[in-house]
Order: C-alpha cells, then structure tokens, then sequence
C-alpha cells in the first residue's frame, strides 16, 4: 500500500506553514488536512474545502526539500 500526503509548502498562505501530513489511505489525510485547515488556517469546514484538499493529495511522502508553492 503506498502513502498519501498533502503538503502544506504547496499552498499560498500568509504564514507560509510548512505542515505535512502523511497517513496510509486518502481518508486518513484528508481528515487531518480539514482539521488543520480549520484549527490553524483559519477555514470552514465545507464541501468546496474537502474538493481542494482532496485534489491535493497526492501518493508517497512528503518531500525533504520545500516544493514550489502554487501562484
């Protein structure tokens, strides 16, 4: 079974958070991921919010080195 992450460096943010979060399945991630968005970040818990971050999941492990944040 591989990992799933979402990385936080790949999103614009105004505190530049370097937060990644790794799990074995998709469901794992994207339940840490609403949390963190909504306790640090500072979002609502919508459906348009779980659509992102699912869209940013991706397979593996987070990089050592920061990624290009998105424009």
């Amino acid at each position: 079974m591989a990992r799933k992450f979402i990385d936080c460096r790949e999103v614009p943010s105004e505190m530049n958070c370097t937060v990644a979060i790794s799990a074995d399945t998709e469901a794992e991630v994207l339940e840490a991921a609403v949390q963190h968005a909504v306790a640090l970040h500072g979002h609502d818990d919508t459906p348009e919010l779980r659509e992102f971050l699912k869209g940013a999941i991706k397979d593996g492990t987070p990089p050592m080195e920061a990624p290009s944040r998105a424009a």
